[in-house]
């Protein structure tokens, strides 16, 4: 990388996890396919990518910073922005505001905005969290098993769930959030999305 460039993406070690081609299927055509032909294009840190095979997004059961338990089933009908982070992750720490700001913007339009932070203890993730103004709901998984399951090979990771429960886009690597462009893509999933209250 050249000097005085940034990194708008964290590698993520597996620390020699081995994961069933099964489980790794989703990534491999979402990184290998689409990421790699909108990097291509130039698009990659504006857009989008949309998943070949929309596959149903795996389970998720983890609570939030108040205690109150989170489980995606029970955001069926709904679109659900999953953005999987860590306070130590420049870039992930870059792109809050601007999530913070497209969640405000969308989240009357039935869009839902989940933040999962990985491996770190709710204490540190409530005390990064302090002065930042984030209202959407912020999870912890302390034990990191959702990177497995959720494929995240680097932070942060972002995964658009449909109103069916699909996982219909994904982004690698920070994102401008609050842009039209990417509140546009989220938004064209919505046509049978229930409104957030």
């Amino acid at each position: 990388m050249a000097a005085g460039t940034r990194s708008n993406f964290v590698f993520v070690s597996r620390d020699g996890e081995v994961m069933a081609h099964s489980a790794r299927r989703f990534f491999v055509v979402f990184f290998l396919g689409g990421a790699a032909s909108h990097a291509k294009s130039g698009d990659a840190h504006r857009r989008l990518i949309e998943m070949p095979l929309k596959p149903m997004a795996p389970a998720l059961s983890l609570t939030d910073l108040s205690g109150k338990r989170h489980e995606t089933a029970a955001y069926t009908g709904r679109i659900v922005v999953i953005n999987f982070w860590a306070t130590w992750c420049a870039p992930c720490r870059r792109e809050l505001p601007a999530l913070q700001r497209a969640y405000e913007t969308m989240r009357s339009k039935g869009v839902t905005v989940l933040a999962v932070n990985i491996g770190e203890s709710p204490d540190r993730v409530r005390r990064f969290l302090l002065d930042r103004g984030v209202t959407f709901p912020i999870l912890t998984d302390p034990t990191a098993n959702a990177r497995q399951r959720w494929q995240v090979q680097g932070m942060p990771t972002t995964y658009v769930v449909d109103p069916r429960g699909r996982i219909y886009f994904g982004a690698i690597g920070e994102r401008d959030w609050a842009s039209d462009q990417l509140i546009e893509q989220i938004l064209s999933l919505g046509a049978h999305a229930t409104p957030t209250k």
